[in-house]
């Protein structure tokens, strides 16, 4: 057995390594988003965050809060680019992802970063309240009161989706 014992290590981890999940393209997850986003009649909420970011973090649990998760799954299609990884985490980023965070102007001002798509792809809105003042997760009443712009002008946000919304990102100003 103490002879075998190498080449057993050899083929497990062989295993391993074929198992490990590979990384989509950001097009490809874009794709994949925008043709949900068409058959569903919704619109796409891409949000780009990195493993290190708390208020990336933060983002996702207001959003799946159940408080309001019923409005954004009726209204949204939610998805995720991972980009601006630390050096030894660059494999979790999605290829051509910071390229795409880039050319929508969301690098400078931090992560999370969030963009509204169409079904085409075409944005509708984002995070920054102008440019350079990326509200990321929102939590002061200025940043709630942009999203909440956001989401009137990209969904049919009723004034009691707006209150449940409202009151659960203004918690994260709370948890600072």
């Amino acid at each position: 057995m103490k002879k075998h014992f190498p080449l057993l290590l050899i083929f497990i981890m062989a295993g391993l390594i074929s198992f490990a999940q590979e990384v989509s393209p950001a097009d490809e997850v874009l794709k994949a988003a925008c043709q949900q986003s068409a058959r569903e009649k919704k619109n796409v909420f891409l949000i780009f965050h990195a493993s290190w970011c708390g208020w990336c973090r933060k983002m996702d649990s207001s959003i799946h809060d159940a408080s309001v998760k019923n409005y954004f799954d009726k209204n949204f299609v939610i998805t995720h680019l991972t980009v601006l990884e630390s050096a030894n985490k660059k494999q979790l980023e999605n290829p051509g992802g910071e390229a795409f965070l880039n050319k929508h102007a969301g690098k400078e001002p931090g992560l999370p970063f969030w963009i509204i798509l169409d079904a085409n792809g075409n944005k509708l809105a984002d995070s920054q309240m102008n440019p350079g003042g990326n509200v990321g997760c929102p939590a002061t009443k200025e940043e709630v009161a942009h999203l909440l712009a956001v989401l009137e002008k990209t969904s049919g946000i009723t004034d009691k989706e707006k209150l449940a919304v409202e009151t659960r990102f203004r918690q994260n100003e709370i948890h600072r």
